[in-house]
């Protein structure tokens, strides 16, 4: 399948509006993210704060019109601009961070936790949705994925750029292989669920960077093939990490 074709180059701001635009135009991509988006509004209760970390070319205000987006390139459209390990929030004050593959790309995951546990109240919560770890998610990310997948590192990498740098290993690294680690560095933080899901639908939508490789028909039957326990937890490309903190 051939790739799309960017005129920026995957660290610059206007990039992500070349994303936003893919995803108007691609109908089960959206719908995917629309499906993530309604995660995130389950943890939602009215008048109280939100924030969407990595906003990007997203569209998440279509599901959640009152939470802060925000990014760390200066985009158009996005509410707020700043690194997610200084957080411009008092203490206290939020009761949800969430985000969609943006925790792979903080270099220095111990300042986001000590940020997020800054800022969240009480019973407030971190949702992610990440890259997992499983013998087809390794095979798939290695081999056809730019971003570095490298599941021996520690918590931190080096970064080239606010897209460019990552490691999509690090959710597994972090709750997974050294889950004891972070109880013991961030006891106020507890991890609630970790939840392996979408085996095979995203890739077959070709994401950001290719065509889809079927027909828009297909994906009905290939989400309910999805749902199937065991394919979650064998094939799993991604994870939904639900964390609470608890003063």
């Amino acid at each position: 399948m051939i790739p799309y074709k960017f005129n920026y180059n995957l660290d610059h701001p206007l990039r992500s509006i070349e994303h936003k635009n893919i995803l108007f135009k691609k109908r089960v991509l959206r719908e995917i993210y629309t499906g993530w988006y309604k995660v995130f509004k389950n943890f939602v209760v009215e008048n109280e704060n939100y924030v969407e970390l990595g906003s990007g070319g997203g569209f998440i205000k279509e599901i959640i019109p009152n939470i802060i987006t925000s990014d760390l390139n200066e985009i158009p459209g996005i509410d707020l601009f700043f690194s997610a390990e200084k957080m411009p929030f008092e203490n206290n004050s939020l009761s949800g961070i969430f985000m969609i593959d943006a925790f792979h790309h903080f270099p220095h995951v111990k300042d986001f936790f000590n940020e997020a546990q800054r800022c969240l109240r009480n019973k407030g919560k971190v949702v992610m949705i990440e890259p997992w770890n499983t013998r087809w998610a390794r095979f798939v990310y290695k081999n056809f994925h730019h971003e570095l997948f490298d599941q021996t590192l520690d918590w931190t990498f080096n970064t080239t750029g606010p897209l460019s740098g990552s490691n999509m290993a690090l959710p597994y690294i972090v709750f997974n292989r050294d889950k004891k680690k972070f109880q013991d560095l961030f006891p106020k933080l507890k991890v609630l669920e970790v939840i392996p899901h979408t085996p095979f639908s995203y890739i077959l939508t070709g994401g950001f960077s290719r065509k889809a490789f079927l027909p828009y028909f297909f994906f009905p039957i290939i989400k309910r093939i999805e749902q199937l326990q065991w394919l979650k937890n064998s094939f799993a490309m991604f994870v939904t990490i639900v964390i609470e903190k608890n003063d």
